[in-house]
């Protein structure tokens, strides 16, 4: 599997969500806190999608990273307590912004992704 120029918005969206995964620890805050479980868990997620998503093209994980990113950019004003250090929620609002940004280029500009969107004709 040779990674193409084609997939870089994939390789962007697996470091942000190692990055995203890592920050409880880095920015030290409450790991069981409900901020800390949403960074992990997106950060696993996003992660693992777009390692999906560079071996194999899955109009649902560009789709579902694009939703993500979306929410972890809102996330620190719908989650409950306080975010503490005003570092991490300017982290989470930057990345998720960046990956929603992201996969919505790669919606926009793959054509493997076009070939799989609803309507387009193609079986697979």
């Amino acid at each position: 599997m040779a990674l193409t120029l084609k997939r870089w918005q994939d390789q962007l969206i697996l470091l942000l969500g190692v990055w995203l995964f890592i920050t409880p620890w880095l920015f030290s805050y409450a790991i069981d806190s409900p901020h800390g479980v949403n960074a992990m868990l997106c950060g696993l997620v996003l992660a693992l999608l777009a390692a999906f998503d560079l071996y194999k093209t899955y109009l649902w994980a560009v789709v579902v990273n694009l939703a993500l990113g979306i929410w972890v950019a809102v996330s620190p004003w719908v989650l409950e307590g306080d975010y503490g250090q005003g570092v991490t929620m300017l982290n989470n609002l930057l990345v998720g912004i960046a990956v929603a940004i992201l996969a919505a280029w790669e919606l926009m500009t793959d054509p493997d992704l076009h070939k799989k969107l609803p309507g387009a004709g193609a079986a697979t």
